[in-house]
């Protein structure tokens, strides 16, 4: 069927990311153990809150004070929050590609504010995207059909028109059930190859 638009996911696809750094980090400015940090993060809510957009970065810094019990200076907790990006560079050039072949672009991204800003604040790819549909604005992550339905209001195509990618294969099988063309991300090699048996070449 022909394409439209790709719809791409954001982490492990464009960019790499270390949960295990983020946490190291966030344990040295907390002057906690990590393994208490991950476990205050998770069990409290507040990365799930962060995610979803009930919580915001001034809200992720109030509640890190608060569990620490004394004050933390806000700008080196977001930077160890979210200095654990490296680009995935390869699929830069695959971006640019399908750009400049007339495709639509849009982002769907389980994230926080402090994430997204981090990678949109160290490389320009972004810009190529005609839409960003985040997690924390839409208040709901994959699978939720809550965010597949955000993005398919900003595709401007039939959701079999749309290609959609992520290294998550669970949420692939939930964008198949939205009627989405989907296909799990392992490498930018393979994604290649299964655009080129589709009839796209990059």
């Amino acid at each position: 069927m022909p394409i439209r638009t790709f719809l791409f996911d954001l982490g492990n696809v464009l960019v790499r990311f270390s949960h295990e750094k983020m946490f190291n980090q966030l344990s040295a400015v907390c002057q906690r153990p990590a393994e208490e940090v991950i476990r205050f993060a998770t069990d409290s809510g507040l990365l799930l809150g962060y995610e979803t957009g009930l919580v915001d970065n001034a809200g992720f810094h109030g509640a890190m004070e608060e569990w620490v019990g004394q004050s933390i200076d806000r700008e080196r907790l977001l930077i160890a929050a979210s200095d654990i990006f490296e680009l995935n560079s390869p699929m830069d050039d695959v971006l640019s590609s399908i750009q400049r072949q007339g495709y639509r672009l849009v982002l769907l991204s389980n994230t926080c504010p402090a994430h997204f800003d981090r990678v949109a604040g160290q490389w320009s790819f972004l810009d190529q995207f005609d839409h960003h549909i985040l997690s924390y604005e839409v208040g709901a992550l994959k699978p939720a059909p809550a965010i597949y339905h955000a993005a398919k209001e900003v595709i401007r195509c039939e959701p079999h028109e749309c290609l959609y990618t992520d290294d998550i294969a669970e949420y692939v099988i939930a964008g198949r059930k939205h009627g989405l063309q989907a296909i799990q991300f392992h490498s930018p090699k393979q994604f290649v190859e299964d655009l080129a048996s589709e009839g796209i070449r990059l």
